[in-house]
């Protein structure tokens, strides 16, 4: 059974940096690119940022390009997502998923696809 487990979201100041985490068990860990979607109230669902954990092929959408890096711990099977200089406008849910396809190995860009495995959500809240 596929499962991913996020963690590290809280509450921080406008400026300061959280690294989020998404653990995965129960899939080969090199057969699937895995990142970070995120929903803030009232919002679409954003793709965040991902990572191919087979050629470390990554995306970041426009709004967190050069403030978010993504890496991965191949030993713990658990990508990280660290977030810096970080705005009140980065205030969402964040949900870890998993892309059987690693389409951003072929694509550009990273869309939402109903063959994702998801986890629980973690949230960030930026206060200005």
């Amino acid at each position: 059974e596929v499962q991913l487990q996020a963690s590290g979201g809280g509450l921080v100041q406008a400026g300061e940096s959280l690294r989020l985490s998404c653990t995965a068990n129960g899939f080969t860990f090199d057969d699937y690119a895995i990142g970070w979607f995120r929903q803030a109230p009232g919002k679409e669902r954003e793709a965040v940022s991902c990572i191919s954990n087979s050629d470390g092929t990554t995306y970041y959408a426009d709004a967190v390009k050069g403030r978010f890096t993504i890496s991965t711990d191949t030993a713990k099977n658990t990508v990280h997502l660290h977030m810096t200089s970080l705005e009140p406008e980065d205030t969402a849910v964040y949900y870890c998923a998993a892309d059987p396809l690693q389409t951003i190995k072929y694509s550009t860009t990273w869309y939402f696809s109903s063959s994702y495995y998801w986890g629980q959500g973690t949230q960030v809240t930026v206060s200005s």
